[in-house]
């Protein structure tokens, strides 16, 4: 799901580079204001897990790759902002040491994984979960499919930016400058390739990850952790 070099235009650079310069400034402060100290050597973990999982990517017909990426599970434990940061800088490291994705696609795919996809999966994860108790399997579920739907979604944004190349770049004769495909391919051939395969292995990854947190330390995830500022813990009492 990485874009490389060459295959977006400099609209779609300029965009996404204009919309990612703020959303990393504020993601910087959201983490200053609410991460702990407990909280900092998984954030490390974090970028170090989407680092690992990103690279294990099989080629996806149109110019792209398929892969998991972890930003779920990322955002479900540490908050949307802090997942922000660590897959933010997965991404760059892949760029820069490996060229897995373009170094001027990097806001590009932050947008797409590092944003679109946390914030999905967390506020996915809240709706269904609700008020569950925090070690009820019904969080496990909710995990699962916001992992599902994320990255489906992350997906086929990454089709989009794809889709659009051939309508805003052409030659004079009307040749595509850059990714040649139009939306009807890319979305179409990225749409299956993540429903029918890559979000079903988020969601197992996901899921799997939440529910040995759950059994272990549940007081880690981002819930517990604003709950207990607030004095409302959301797991129950032992028995």
């Amino acid at each position: 799901m990485h874009i490389p070099d060459g295959y977006l235009g400099p609209i779609t650079i300029i965009v996404t580079w204009l919309i990612m310069i703020p959303i990393w400034a504020m993601a910087g402060k959201k983490l200053n204001a609410e991460l702990r100290s407990k909280q900092v050597p998984l954030l490390a973990l974090a970028a170090a897990f989407s680092f690992v999982i990103m690279m294990f990517n099989l080629p996806v017909p149109g110019g792209s790759t398929g892969h998991a990426v972890g930003g779920a599970i990322i955002g479900i434990v540490l908050g949307p902002w802090a997942a922000v940061i660590a897959i933010s800088v997965a991404l760059v490291l892949q760029a820069l040491m490996f060229g897995d994705g373009g170094i001027t696609a990097i806001a590009a795919n932050c947008l797409n994984m590092a944003v679109i996809m946390p914030f999905i999966a967390f506020y996915t994860y809240k709706f269904i979960s609700r008020d569950s108790e925090i070690t009820s399997s019904k969080r496990v579920t909710a995990a699962a499919i916001a992992g599902y739907v994320s990255l489906t979604l992350a997906a086929l944004m990454t089709a989009f930016m794809f889709g659009i190349q051939p309508i805003l770049h052409t030659n004079e004769n009307g040749v595509p400058l850059y990714m040649p495909y139009s939306l009807n391919i890319t979305m179409l051939t990225m749409g299956i390739e993540h429903i029918f395969g890559f979000s079903i292995l988020e969601a197992l990854v996901t899921a799997l990850i939440f529910a040995y947190i759950q059994k272990t330390d549940s007081s880690i995830l981002y819930e517990e952790v604003a709950a207990s500022k607030t004095g409302k813990s959301e797991r129950p009492a032992p028995a």
